[in-house]
């Protein structure tokens, strides 16, 4: 039976580690380029729809935007701290508490998307004159 250094362990720790940041870079890109959309939909909602309940659909789906990228900076922040100066090991909580962070990106992935749909419905509708 092989024994694993510690040199080892924390090599594989910080690789872990790393690839967490990047996935957060990730997202936190992903969620800026959506935030960039969604200032493009509010001008087409104020010059061609006019709907209060788009505008307010925007307004919500802006916040939480905004919330969970918030969100991700913190964690991004703790993830750099614990890389160059933690000593906790990779366990299974953080696999989780990563894994919570990925399952409510992909949730506002999902609104945003059904928002963009219903709002390029309302779009389609208009014709040329």
């Amino acid at each position: 039976m092989t024994t694993i250094s510690r040199h080892t362990i924390e090599r594989h720790r910080k690789l872990c580690i790393q690839k967490d940041i990047n996935e957060a870079n990730s997202w936190m890109f992903s969620m800026e380029c959506f935030n960039t959309e969604l200032e493009h939909l509010s001008i087409i909602e104020k010059q061609l729809l006019r709907d209060h309940s788009v505008s307010s659909a925007l307004l919500t789906i802006r916040r939480k935007n905004v919330l969970l990228m918030a969100n991700l900076c913190k964690y991004e922040q703790e993830l750099k701290v614990e890389f160059e100066y933690g000593d906790h090991d990779y366990d299974v909580n953080r696999y989780k508490v990563h894994e919570q962070k990925r399952i409510n990106y992909l949730k506002l992935v999902e609104e945003c998307n059904d928002f963009k749909n219903r709002f390029y419905q309302l779009i389609s509708r208009y014709q040329r004159k």
